[in-house]
């Protein structure tokens, strides 16, 4: 169901086919209000869902979003422990609402140290997210863009090896056909709430040219106004690739 109301503060034919976001900002949002971290990691969950939808709403085919990275397993236990355990409580949730919303869901990134119910879980989803034909969300997941590289580069090493590819073949298309983004459109628009001024090694291949939008807004409190703040300043963006402005 649309839920817009009022005019929109953009143009609704120049909405960006691709939003990442990186979902910062949960930790310091609880410390704020006297709560555990992991209580700001619940409302972030909140908040993902319903990007998800208003991103639907508007017509944006591909989000992703970075929901745990290489690296945040140096995090205490208990976090770690209490992400996990929002995931799975989110995916039992999705697989009963993907069909209903027509969302694509899956995953980018090493699966393989997650749980055995984890890992189960993402199979069902991605079995069901075969049916749905609307919105495409990729969760990135024990996820991280030099470790994406890196695993790229050693499949076409590999290949090489046992003769199916020469070097000399080797191209851009060759290495992104081995990376989780393969038939994925790059980000237009890379979004960044919390405060912090850098991408933490999030899709470093796919984001080239995308629009960076920094805002101090928290993640638990990023929604639909702060959604069509960053869609608005992405329109006022002159994207060049490397070219001369028209």
């Amino acid at each position: 169901m649309n839920k817009e109301t009022g005019p929109l503060p953009f143009d609704k034919e120049n909405i960006p086919r691709h939003i990442a976001f990186v979902m910062d900002g949960n930790g310091r949002w609880a410390q704020k209000r006297g709560l555990p971290r992991t209580a700001g990691h619940s409302a972030g969950s909140e908040s993902f869902h319903k990007a998800a939808e208003i991103l639907a709403e508007l017509g944006v085919e591909h989000m992703t979003v970075y929901a745990f990275s290489t690296e945040n397993w140096k995090r205490p236990l208990e976090e770690v422990s209490a992400i996990m355990g929002l995931l799975e409580k989110y995916l039992r949730r999705s697989i009963r609402e993907l069909v209903e919303n027509n969302i694509q869901l899956d995953f980018w990134g090493d699966l393989s140290p997650l749980s055995p119910k984890l890992r189960k879980l993402i199979d069902q989803t991605d079995e069901l997210s075969k049916q749905c034909t609307g919105m495409q969300v990729h969760v990135c997941l024990n996820y991280g863009g030099r470790d994406e590289i890196l695993r790229a580069a050693r499949a076409l090493a590999q290949d090489c090896l046992e003769g199916r590819l020469s070097p000399e073949d080797i191209g851009e298309k060759e290495l992104e056909g081995r990376m989780y983004c393969h038939d994925v459109p790059p980000p237009d628009l890379l979004v960044r709430p919390g405060g912090e001024m850098r991408i933490s090694n999030f899709l470093l291949w796919e984001c080239a040219y995308s629009e960076f939008y920094f805002t101090d807004t928290l993640w638990p409190d990023f929604g639909r106004e702060e959604i069509y703040k960053a869609i608005a300043e992405f329109q006022k963006r002159n994207r060049r690739y490397g070219g001369l402005s028209r």
